[in-house]
């Protein structure tokens, strides 16, 4: 397996990103969900710090991830995949590394806003209050956002999750399969430069 991507598949370090980054989502997902639901009382305040490290913990791996994006190569479309779907993608990329950064963001916004208690990643890093202490004007606006961005990423994310098994099971091109772990595109690749 190479680390760096080729005109035909992903590498190993931007699959590693890819789906380090879908599972923590899903658990961060299931936690941020079940947590609200919890009655306020001491014993939830743990569920929640974890919520509040793991949500920087994708905004760190959503950062590392473009920085790597940045300097590897991509693989190049199938050639028979229109033009639409080719800018549809990018479009859908572009929306998901935006997601990924506003929804962490807006939720460190929010615990600044809030300013209940200092806010430590893993209780290792104290991070920065972005409001600079308590803003009760600011909390509420920081807590819808953080909830709809939410929704948003998670109905882009179930879009990118479908072209990709679109692409599977009804085009039968290598577009998912070459970001499965530890495979290899099983095709001849069957690329054009990019448009």
């Amino acid at each position: 397996m190479h680390l760096k991507s080729d005109d035909a598949r992903w590498g190993s370090m931007a699959k590693f990103f890819h789906w380090a980054v879908v599972i923590l989502l899903l658990v961060q997902a299931t936690i941020g969900l079940v947590m609200v639901q919890l009655p306020k009382r001491p014993s939830v305040i743990p569920w929640f710090n974890f919520h509040k490290s793991l949500g920087l913990t994708i905004l760190l791996l959503a950062l590392l991830r473009l920085l790597w994006r940045a300097f590897d190569r991509h693989p190049l479309p199938p050639l028979a995949m229109p033009r639409w779907q080719v800018l549809g993608a990018r479009a859908g990329h572009v929306l998901l590394y935006g997601l990924l950064f506003a929804v962490p963001l807006t939720g460190w916004l929010f615990d600044s806003a809030s300013s209940l208690r200092p806010l430590f990643w893993w209780d290792l890093v104290k991070m920065p209050n972005l409001t600079g202490g308590p803003n009760a004007d600011l909390k509420p606006i920081a807590q819808v956002a953080h909830l709809w961005l939410f929704l948003a990423l998670a109905a882009v994310a179930a879009g990118h999750a479908a072209a990709a098994l679109a692409h599977h099971f009804v085009q039968r091109d290598d577009v998912l399969r070459r970001m499965l772990p530890g495979r290899r595109s099983l095709s001849t690749p069957n690329q054009e430069s990019s448009p």
